[in-house]
């Protein structure tokens, strides 16, 4: 008698390549916002399983290929004998299940791509775009006191109008040695740019603004505050003297801007983010980073929980 358990032959259980290639295309997609670390996880993820998924799928097709022998003739005085006509070799065929699901799967995709693509370039493309601003002419040294702030009003991009208007607290700290430059004395300025880094809202010096002596110099409107501290209304946001957090929601220090002196004129360049300053004035050991949005974290753990953010300031 037969074994019954031989009558029907063995079927190879489903599939797990799927899954893992969903597992990294959903990490791929979850990178882009929250980090490069995890989108390339998710790219290696997908690429993998996706070839050990096209590699299951098309295994009942594969094997190797027949070897053909040389073709061989007669010799004319042997008797020839008759050649055995030999089957025809068996040509790799798709099951009509296989084929379906191939067709399947490539229409999909094809599908996916041409709906997601140009979606996901729309959302995460304007994100690195390159958004320099261009710098802008404070005017000459003589308009920044040593040892107070200064309000000074521009137009980051002249093209835009009033609304590329930015507004920064630049101080004048006077003259120390750059060890970089043969220890020759220039001019120390602490520029804070006035946009609070809770959720971007304008933060107000606290202390009086005389208006009386305000002034335009190409463009640049400037006026003086006697500022000890700086304060956002919105949510009450507190930043001292040198833009540290002192209280509120903030969770960073006050943003700045780069600087540079050019034929005595004072020169804006882009703007920074800053974990935190240790020191006053000339003396201040800065904690420097690339520009984020408000809101964010740009040293510790928490750095590594907020999305990719642009290069520059956009708003």
């Amino acid at each position: 008698m037969s074994d019954p358990g031989h009558d029907t032959p063995h079927v190879p259980g489903p599939s797990l390549w799927p899954i893992g290639f969903a597992i990294g295309v959903a990490c791929l997609l979850l990178g882009l916002v929250l980090s490069w670390i995890i989108a390339a996880i998710g790219a290696v993820l997908a690429v993998v399983f996706g070839l050990l998924w096209a590699r299951d799928v098309t295994r009942e097709v594969r094997g190797e290929v027949p070897e053909i022998e040389p073709e061989t003739r007669a010799v004319a005085d042997e008797a020839a004998a008759p050649a055995e006509t030999a089957p025809p070799a068996a040509l790799p065929t798709y099951t009509r299940s296989r084929f379906l699901e191939a067709s399947t799967l490539g229409i999909g995709a094809a599908i996916g791509a041409v709906v997601t693509l140009p979606v996901l370039g729309f959302m995460v493309l304007p994100s690195f775009t390159n958004l320099e601003e261009q710098d802008a002419d404070l005017g000459p040294l003589e308009n920044f006191p040593k040892g107070k702030y200064m309000i000074a009003s521009y137009l980051a991009v002249a093209e835009a109008g009033e609304v590329s208007r930015r507004t920064v607290f630049v101080r004048y700290n006077g003259l120390v040695e750059n060890p970089a430059n043969q220890g020759r004395q220039e001019p120390s300025f602490t520029i804070l740019y006035s946009r609070c880094v809770h959720l971007g809202c304008p933060v107000q010096p606290n202390g009086p603004i005389d208006e009386a002596a305000k002034k335009d110099v190409n463009g640049v409107e400037l006026r003086p505050v006697l500022a000890q501290s700086f304060g956002c209304p919105c949510h009450g946001g507190l930043y001292d003297a040198e833009g540290n957090r002192r209280a509120g929601p903030p969770v960073r220090s006050m943003d700045r801007a780069e600087y540079s002196i050019k034929n005595g004129r004072l020169i804006l360049g882009q703007i920074y983010a800053v974990g935190n300053v240790s020191g006053t004035g000339a003396n201040a050991m800065i904690a420097r980073y690339p520009w984020s949005t408000p809101g964010t974290h740009v040293d510790g753990l928490e750095a590594w929980l907020y999305p990719i953010v642009p290069s520059q300031v956009t708003g």
